[in-house]
């Protein structure tokens, strides 16, 4: 039955974005964070302590993250110890978070990566990733059956190794189909569970999503039904989080996001954004939410993230009015005494919702 909320929103909100629409997530969708992998590389952050990061995967936990990138044990042996710290942290926790490092398709970046699972004495899922691009290959002077002897070595060392195993294409959404497609296949047939799909430089717009998660459908369909696609995106064009949630729409089952967004460039998809567009779309049901504040907070403090005040969300503007026309809106809701029309009247996002308050100020357009 419908509740009353539900009966409401239905009276005083004609919602557009349902009709004909389809859900954007299934109990079989998944969030993966990369905010201490690809977060971290953007060169304007703090590199938080370990107490810091161990906080954030408790946030991570408690907003309902299935995925959290640790980082590449291979690059220092301060790295491979820290990931091994923080394994041991999440276990001691008892922290419901699915572990992951990542590393290039080198067996010397694979052989860490075992070592790491071995030492902390639990699985771990291997992301391993190679540019797939014509301008990457020739940038690194790289030939087809280089990449894919590389990928062949990585992926079966991995899999002898015990890890789970995810090929990562970088650079996919500039990549040719029938390269691809060949090396697609060629890591199917020799272990990988899943496919990545990089727009690493935020090149494609929603249709090129669309085009590239169809055709990874249906290569993979052909070799294992059951290969599991990610979408890992970037935001170079401030297309990040519309290209996620398109390509969940279009078959992805995983998404790749960072706190606020950060990472290299232009940064990513936010994860708190992800998170509030299928929370306002019906598809979290109840999950709980009331830490996504936090999160987002912890994050920027330990970084030296500085959140624009007009963000979504977390901003410090984004529930405030000193519209004359906006703020009369809310306090007439607000004398009537209904709360939830108070919260909607003037804004999509019901702050109520989110831990905030919708805020009237006093200013040059009042």
């Amino acid at each position: 039955m419908a509740s009353r909320a539900d009966l409401e929103t239905a009276e005083l909100i004609h919602d557009w974005n349902q009709n004909g629409a389809r859900d954007r997530v299934t109990p079989e969708v998944e969030l993966l964070d990369e905010t201490l992998r690809d977060g971290l590389q953007n060169p304007s952050v703090r590199m938080p302590t370990v107490p810091e990061k161990v906080r954030i995967l408790e946030l991570m936990h408690q907003i309902g993250v299935n995925y959290a990138v640790l980082g590449l044990p291979s690059i220092s042996q301060r790295s491979f110890q820290e990931c091994l710290r923080l394994c041991k942290e999440v276990q001691a926790k008892n922290l419901g978070l699915n572990l992951v490092v990542s590393g290039r398709t080198l067996v010397s970046d694979v052989e860490p990566i075992i070592d790491l699972s071995q030492r902390a004495g639990m699985k771990l899922t291997a992301y391993l990733f190679v540019g797939t691009s014509p301008i990457r290959a020739l940038a690194e002077d790289w030939d087809l059956e280089q990449i894919r002897r590389y990928s062949v070595q990585a992926i079966e060392l991995a899999v002898r190794g015990g890890l789970s195993t995810t090929y990562v294409a970088e650079d996919a959404s500039r990549a040719r189909p029938e390269v691809l497609a060949d090396l697609f296949r060629l890591a199917v047939e020799h272990g990988a569970s899943r496919i990545c799909l990089c727009d690493t430089v935020g090149h494609v717009t929603p249709d090129g999503v669309r085009n590239l998660v169809q055709f990874t459908r249906d290569v993979v369909q052909g070799t294992n039904p059951s290969i599991g696609i990610d979408w890992h995106g970037h935001n170079d064009r401030g297309m990040a989080l519309i290209n996620t949630l398109t390509a969940l729409e279009a078959g992805a089952n995983r998404a790749h996001t960072t706190a606020l967004g950060i990472g290299e460039r232009a940064g990513n998809c936010p994860t708190e954004l992800v998170l509030l567009n299928w929370k306002l779309a019906g598809s979290l049901g109840g999950r709980d939410l009331s830490e996504l504040l936090e999160y987002c907070r912890v994050v920027a403090a330990v970084t030296g993230w500085q959140i624009p005040v007009n963000y979504p969300l977390v901003g410090r503007d984004a529930f405030r009015t000193a519209t004359g026309v906006h703020a009369s809106a809310i306090i007439k809701a607000e004398a009537k005494g209904r709360a939830w029309l108070a919260d909607r009247v003037y804004s999509s996002v019901p702050a109520g919702s989110f831990g905030r308050n919708q805020e009237i100020c006093v200013g040059y357009m009042s």
